[in-house]
């Protein structure tokens, strides 16, 4: 899809906040651990949601998770996790909240061990990013057999919310698999020809 600026991007790319997220995060390679926590926090919450409205709330989440510092999370207590289920800045699913708290706990045991969540999930691909060549008007699948793979860790490790799906959109996110579509100006193979 060309915009005004004539560039060629991803055809999911439309309103504005999607706008500024492709053309400055997604599919950026991401290592910074809070950064992978924020993501992946937000893109557990977007279950059953767009992608949009939880771009809309990522202030409030923010400022509801402590600016994703994972250890302060991990602190949360039941009062907290009550109080966030009232507040209308985020998506207010008891279960999404909660589990953002286990996650946080089970980040840090990732982090304990691997020396840092980046690199727990960089391993996976051996710290370089899968590029995908898509034509513009590809069928991007939902999940793969790495996104099966770390869901399946993940959840050994009591994270959740943390399904094959919500992992793959999580690993695009980050940069981990870039699915930028082969015309799209942010793509790996537009990136070499300039």
């Amino acid at each position: 899809m060309a915009t005004e600026d004539a560039r060629v991007r991803c055809t999911w790319a439309r309103a504005a906040e999607m706008l500024e997220y492709h053309d400055h995060e997604w599919g950026t390679p991401h290592h910074d651990d809070r950064a992978l926590f924020e993501l992946l926090t937000l893109e557990g919450a977007q279950a059953g949601l767009s992608w949009s409205t939880i771009l809309r709330k990522r202030i409030g989440y923010r400022a509801a998770f402590a600016q994703f510092d994972p250890a302060a999370v991990a602190a949360y207590d039941d009062e907290r996790v009550a109080r966030l289920v009232t507040d209308p800045s985020i998506v207010r699913h008891r279960g999404k909240i909660a589990a953002t708290v286990a996650n946080a706990s089970a980040f840090l045991a990732v982090q304990s061990e691997f020396g840092s969540f980046d690199c727990y999930l960089w391993g996976f691909v051996e710290g370089k990013p899968i590029v995908n060549h898509r034509a513009l008007d590809a069928i991007v699948p939902a999940t793969t057999d790495l996104s099966d793979r770390i869901s399946a860790d993940l959840k050994k490790r009591r994270f959740s919310f943390v399904g094959p799906t919500i992992v793959y959109a999580f690993l695009q996110a980050t940069g981990v698999v870039d699915d930028h579509a082969a015309q799209c100006f942010r793509s790996a193979a537009a990136r070499k020809t300039r």
